[in-house]
C-alpha cells in the first residue's frame, strides 16, 4: 500500500472504541467525507508523525467511520491506539487507494485483520453473488460472523488453522484453495492480508489458472 504521507491530516476525535476479541480492537470517529468501500486512510497520533493505513471497516453511507487493527506489541501505533479513550483525538488523511469492489460476482479473500474491506463494502451493498473466504488461527476472531453468513450463506467460508468447529474448514485459506479441483477464471478475485498470504493465494490462483490481471491485492504489513 502506498504511503499516503504526501496528504494532509487532519485531527478527529475518537466516539467509538470496542475490543472485540483479545488484541482486536474497532476505534470510531464521526464521518466528514466520502469514500469507496476498500478505501484506506492514513492515521497517525500526532499531526506530522509518520502514518499507517489501515482499511476502511465501515459503509459508505454510515455515520462513523471504523477501523479494526490488531495491536502489535513491538509495532509503531497500535500499542498508542489501543489506549484511546473517547474523546482522544488522532490525525487521519482524506481516503483513497484501488482496492475498490463492483456489483457482480467475485470471490474475496482475507485473513485475520484483511477482513475490514470486505465488511465495508458488504455493508454498502456490494454483497451480493460474492464468495468470502475468511482465515483466522481461533474461532473468536471471526470478526462480524452473523451478517456475512446472513447475506452470502454458503459463500461464506471460514478457514481456522488453529481450531476445529462446526461448518468451518480446519486449515488456512490457501489450503483450502489447494484442495478445490478448480476455480472459475472468469471471476475477479480479491486478496487482503499479510504479505505473506498475498503472495501465497496469488501464486495458487495463477497455477490454477486464473488470470494474473483477475487479481487484485491490498497488503497488510
Amino acid at each position: 500500500m502506498s504511503s499516503h504521507n504526501d496528504k494532509q491530516t487532519t485531527p478527529v476525535s475518537i466516539n467509538y472504541k470496542e475490543e472485540l476479541s483479545p488484541g482486536i480492537f474497532l476505534i470510531g470517529f464521526r464521518r466528514t467525507f466520502d469514500f469507496m468501500a476498500g478505501q484506506v486512510i492514513g492515521i497517525s497520533m500526532k499531526e506530522n508523525d509518520a502514518r499507517r493505513l489501515y482499511s476502511i471497516c465501515s459503509g459508505e453511507q454510515e455515520d462513523d467511520i471504523k477501523i479494526l487493527y490488531k495491536v502489535i506489541e513491538e509495532g509503531y501505533l497500535t500499542p498508542q491506539l489501543s489506549d484511546l479513550e473517547s474523546g482522544d483525538t488522532i490525525w487521519i488523511t482524506l481516503a483513497g487507494g484501488e482496492f475498490t469492489a463492483e456489483q457482480g460476482p467475485a470471490v474475496w479473500i482475507a485473513s485475520g485483520t484483511g477482513i475490514a474491506p470486505y465488511y465495508s463494502m458488504l455493508r454498502s451493498g456490494l454483497g451480493e453473488n460474492k464468495i468470502l473466504l475468511h482465515g483466522n488461527r481461533y474461532l473468536e476472531q471471526f470478526h462480524f460472523f452473523d451478517e456475512f453468513q446472513e447475506i452470502l450463506g454458503q459463500d461464506y467460508i471460514r478457514c481456522c488453522s488453529g481450531e476445529s468447529g462446526d461448518g468451518v474448514y480446519h486449515g488456512r485459506v490457501t489450503a483450502y484453495l489447494e484442495e478445490q479441483h478448480e476455480l472459475n477464471p472468469g471471476l475477479k478475485y480479491y486478496l487482503c492480508g499479510s504479505a505473506d498470504m498475498v503472495v501465497e493465494t496469488r501464486d495458487i490462483l495463477i497455477r490454477k489458472g486464473v488470470p494474473f490481471g483477475h487479481i487484485i491485492s491490498e497488503i497488510y504489513f
